[in-house]
């Protein structure tokens, strides 16, 4: 029975609840006929369509993320599209499964990476945590992927750097550590005192690596 019906769009909804509640079901099912649906309709001529199924798969991914890492060629070629809703719901999805499908993901960060540069506040978000992800899975695609997580924490804007050093801390080790140290600590004049104590408290668990 197809489940694309069940959308937000052909419920004639404009609110997100049926694609969540549809997303919690076939990842509770472990639907994967009905997943595939969805994906296929990443492509669908509907933009309409096209933004609510990415919706579905990334709330699946929140629950799941094994049952849309085969979807990854998928999301990054969504990376592309000139809509900003595909862009950053794909990155969201991309974030959900980086840490799963990192080999397959390495070769695909200059695309993340100009994603981030043209995208949304969300899709530099997603895209720093899918970068993390990938750095952190290997000692290999570590020293490829992270200085450009160093250059971002020197570059971001002030209010991004709690929130991006939290995302990137699962990529520190003891061999780089010192470096990121060093970066977050030459913004902390930038930030709030909030900001600040986030980013010390970052610092100090990355010490303690």
């Amino acid at each position: 029975m197809s489940v694309l019906n069940r959308i937000a769009h052909f419920q004639g909804r404009t609110d997100e609840v049926p694609n969540q509640e549809l997303a919690r079901e076939l990842a509770e099912q472990k639907n994967r006929e009905g997943i595939a649906e969805i994906a296929e309709n990443l492509w669908n001529k509907e933009k309409a369509v096209q933004c609510d199924c990415i919706k579905v798969l990334y709330e699946v991914g929140y629950v799941d993320p094994e049952l849309i890492v085969e979807y990854a060629n998928d999301f990054v070629q969504l990376l592309n599209t000139r809509s900003n809703r595909l862009v950053w719901g794909s990155m969201i999805a991309l974030a959900t499964i980086a840490s799963r499908a990192a080999e397959q993901l390495e070769v695909f960060a200059p695309e993340i990476k100009r994603a981030m540069s043209e995208g949304s506040v969300i899709a530099v978000d997603n895209g720093v945590k899918t970068l993390a992800a990938i750095a952190a899975s290997d000692p290999e695609r570590n020293r490829k992927v992270f200085p450009f997580l160093l250059q971002h924490l020197s570059e971001c804007r002030p209010k991004d750097v709690p929130q991006h050093s939290e995302s990137t801390l699962v990529a520190v080790t003891a061999v780089n550590k010192s470096g990121f140290i060093e970066a977050l600590e030459k913004r902390l004049p930038d930030l709030t005192r909030p900001q600040k104590k986030r980013v010390q408290a970052v610092i100090e668990q990355a010490g303690r690596l």
